[in-house]
């Protein structure tokens, strides 16, 4: 799976350097020229952050502990690019809660490096989370579900949603993304068939269905599942589908667009033969 950095850069022309020397690593980049970036970030949740110390609009030590403070976005590693090379300036930095520091200007070969080492000290957290201390683990080659050390039972499209959702937790989906992701070509679901599967889920998994605690409902939007819980996943497969590549999304729109004429196509038989 190709991984989500935002770049969040006033000058363009080191935007347009970090871009291209992490697109040419295997990462999908997007860049921002002001500081205006949470609310994207919460809609698109990014593997890493790559924020500029000064910006036009404000400063990155400002923007950091906002993302730190967010419960969403707080675990999201932020690595700083610094316009001088000082003791003070690092510090600074890594105090806000910053992960690592990059000075400009930078070799492309040195922000590839500090950005991978960054993902892999990330990922190996993420790993050393023990099985007994996590609320919910998947093993997905055994579809299997534990939810505080109790395994649920799952229908397989419930577990599909739950693990969809787990691999991008944090992330917020519309209902007609989750369908072209999990239900795929299965013929006349709607929308109602996220919120039927949602409901079921949250009622094995909630302690209090009516105020979730893991499976946020953002109003207007759609889904998401918060990265408050500590989540194993016994299997390491990375998540291919077409929703995780910039290169999907027409796919995702064609496939969306080719649902919603198969159900309207369903109406017209339905309402014809009612005359």
């Amino acid at each position: 799976m190709r991984q989500l950095i935002f770049v969040v850069e006033g000058d363009a022309e080191t935007g347009y350097l970090a871009r291209h020397s992490l697109e040419r690593a295997g990462y999908w980049v997007r860049t921002f020229p002001t500081v205006d970036v949470l609310e994207e970030a919460e809609l698109t949740r990014p593997a890493l952050l790559l924020i500029a110390l000064l910006m036009p609009d404000g400063n990155g030590i400002q923007l950091c502990r906002r993302v730190r403070e967010n419960s969403s976005l707080s675990r999201i590693p932020v690595v700083f690019m610094l316009d001088e090379d000082s003791e003070e300036r690092r510090i600074l930095a890594l105090d806000s809660g910053g992960d690592d520091c990059v000075v400009k200007p930078f070799s492309p070969r040195e922000l590839v490096a500090r950005v991978q080492a960054v993902l892999r000290r990330q990922a190996s957290a993420l790993r050393g989370v023990s099985e007994e201390r996590a609320d919910l683990v998947i093993d997905s080659s055994a579809m299997k579900l534990s939810v505080r050390g109790t395994e649920i039972p799952t229908t397989s499209l419930e577990f599909r949603l739950i693990e969809y959702l787990a691999r991008h937790r944090g992330q917020v989906f519309t209902r007609d993304l989750l369908l072209d992701a999990v239900w795929g070509d299965m013929q006349f679901v709607t929308p109602r068939s996220v919120d039927a599967c949602i409901r079921r889920i949250r009622e094995k998994i909630e302690p209090d269905r009516t105020t979730p605690t893991y499976l946020k409902t953002v109003r207007g939007v759609g889904y998401r599942l918060d990265a408050v819980a500590a989540w194993q996943f016994t299997s390491s497969d990375g998540c291919d589908c077409i929703a995780c590549t910039p290169r999907g999304v027409p796919k995702l729109r064609r496939a969306t667009l080719a649902r919603r004429r198969r159900i309207a196509q369903a109406e017209r038989v339905v309402f014809s033969g009612q005359h």
